[in-house]
């Protein structure tokens, strides 16, 4: 089999499926690059070969740029190679994303996180920028709970820890910093715990019996239908905040949320857990969460 020839005319059919339907190139593109990165693999005598022969992929490659021109270097080739290694069958790969994704996605190896990026990226039509970032700060890592996007809840998204940006990280915080950070690069946070969020309000002023008390952001999740009290803390969580925000979410429930909401989550954003008091937070609404400062 002259697999070089295959390669070449796959490559060129591709092009030209592109020129007739545009609407459907992503999908041409990722389905020609599967196949040639199939056709190097064999070439090279199997995959456990293949991860290391890349001479061949160098005469492949200038043959390629002479004959049908820019974009078939050695690195692209290399790409395609590992495109078909990493996700072995073709139902596995979303044609949703584009190329430029999948170049993204060939820097892990975890095939787990690859699937979690993958999917993530489909569901919040992320650009290949977007995708970066995320990988960059080590999201997958950071969500701890591995379940299918379907099924996520309004806390499967929040990350642990939580970076939140300031001005000077290795200034001391305090919560009035803390908070002030937040609210300057609110929307950063908004994307750090996930889908959904927007912001409702900061230090909202309620009265519980003769006492008026200040949550310190108060935000709503549009895909779960529930608000979210957010409560900071710049030392170790303790377990008086677990019943300060079992109030607040208590409050909110019975006087801001309406019939057709769904009960009300919170969230305690602290510097350092501690295990002993958690295994006493038996509240299915509170979620504890750790933060760095960027």
């Amino acid at each position: 089999m002259n697999y070089y020839n295959e390669i070449k005319e796959t490559l060129i059919k591709n092009e030209i499926y592109k020129k007739v339907k545009d609407y459907s190139k992503n999908k041409s593109d990722l389905n020609a690059y599967y196949e040639v990165g199939r056709l190097i693999v064999e070439a090279q005598g199997g995959e456990a070969r293949a991860k290391y022969g890349n001479r061949l992929i160098k005469e492949y490659s200038e043959k390629l740029t002479k004959e049908l021109g820019k974009g078939y270097t050695e690195r692209n080739l290399r790409n395609m190679r590992m495109f078909y290694i990493k996700f072995k069958k073709w139902h596995a790969v979303r044609t949703e994303l584009t190329w430029t994704h999948y170049r993204v996605l060939l820097s892990l190896n975890d095939s787990k996180a690859i699937e979690y990026y993958m999917n993530v990226a489909v569901f919040q039509n992320l650009s290949y920028r977007e995708l970066r970032e995320r990988i960059k700060t080590k999201e997958y890592e950071r969500i701890g709970e591995k379940i299918e996007l379907e099924e996520l809840k309004v806390n499967t998204l929040i990350k642990n820890p939580i970076l939140i940006k300031v001005k000077n990280k290795n200034d001391k915080l305090t919560e009035y910093a803390l908070h002030q950070s937040i609210l300057e690069n609110m929307e950063d946070f908004l994307k750090e715990l996930g889908i959904g969020f927007t912001f409702a309000g900061s230090e909202v002023k309620i009265k519980i019996g003769d006492r008026y008390n200040y949550i310190d952001l108060l935000l709503f999740n549009y895909i779960y239908n529930c608000f979210v009290v957010i409560e900071l803390k710049v030392t170790e969580i303790k377990a008086e905040y677990i019943g300060q925000i079992t109030k607040y979410i208590n409050y909110v429930d019975k006087n801001i949320k309406k019939v057709f909401h769904e009960k009300t989550v919170g969230v305690i954003i602290c510097k350092k857990e501690n295990k002993y008091v958690m295994e006493y937070c038996t509240n299915p609404q509170i979620f504890v969460r750790t933060y760095e400062t960027v």
